[in-house]
């Protein structure tokens, strides 16, 4: 991320809107106030050159830490979805830290003793749902926890399919489980031991091996966005 000054004709278009003052990065800045926290940094001249998912990143990217004024709680969104307040204070952060044990997924199995193993403080769960209150995706994330503690894999890999792995849950884990790391893990195991093949995977597999699609993999490469979008609709879905 970096700072440039947006085109006037940007500021122009908003110049109806009503400002609010933010402070961003430590510095007061007028924006309107019906954006984004992220449409409010680009207002104010930042440029968000990689890493968030819709600037040509990954989606869960843009974490940002915040307090509302007169609050005394340090909050965190996403800031593509976090609309800002008046006297926002707001900070991002380049990823949130979180440990991430090595493992090799052929010498575990799919069971409690492989959460227990790679991620002991699972264990740890309070059960206070603040995992859940906080996840931007609206996933159910103590319920997915509580199926690991179980032993319950497949139960854990249906319930966290869509965590983006922004990291806010593991941000307010009283118990510092790192959830979405340990989710991974758990869709690991029920795709490797769980999951129903598909007929064609084994085959399909030794043929990428051979080279058989790498020319077709190269005009993928080549082709315009238009030709992408079209190859995407048309495209054959096995049922499941």
């Amino acid at each position: 991320m970096r700072r440039d000054r947006v085109s006037s004709s940007k500021e122009n278009e908003t110049t109806q809107a009503k400002l609010i003052p933010v402070y961003i990065m430590g510095k007061r800045y007028q924006v309107p106030e019906d954006l984004t926290i992220m449409t409010a940094m680009e207002y104010a001249g930042y440029q968000l050159k990689r890493g968030a998912g819709c600037r040509e990143g990954f989606c869960g990217a843009c974490v940002t830490v915040y307090r509302s004024a007169d609050d005394y709680k340090l909050k965190a969104g996403l800031a593509c979805q976090t609309v800002v307040e008046p006297e926002m204070y707001v900070a991002q952060i380049p990823f949130t830290p979180a440990n991430k044990p090595t493992y090799d997924i052929k010498e575990l199995q799919p069971s409690i003793s492989a959460i227990q193993t790679i991620y002991p403080e699972v264990m740890r769960c309070l059960s206070c749902n603040s995992c859940t209150k906080v996840c931007p995706q609206n996933i159910e994330v103590m319920d997915y926890i509580q199926a690991a503690v179980r032993g319950d894999i497949a139960k854990l890999a249906d319930l966290s399919f869509d965590c983006i792995m922004c990291g806010i849950c593991a941000m307010r884990c009283p118990a510092e489980i790192v959830q979405y790391n340990m989710a991974l893990l758990g869709r690991r195991l029920y795709g490797k031991y769980l999951s129903k093949k598909g007929p064609y995977l084994e085959k399909r597999v030794e043929e990428i091996k051979e080279g058989k699609y790498e020319q077709g993999m190269q005009e993928l490469m080549r082709a315009d966005r238009e030709t992408l979008s079209r190859r995407y609709d048309e495209r054959d879905i096995e049922s499941g």
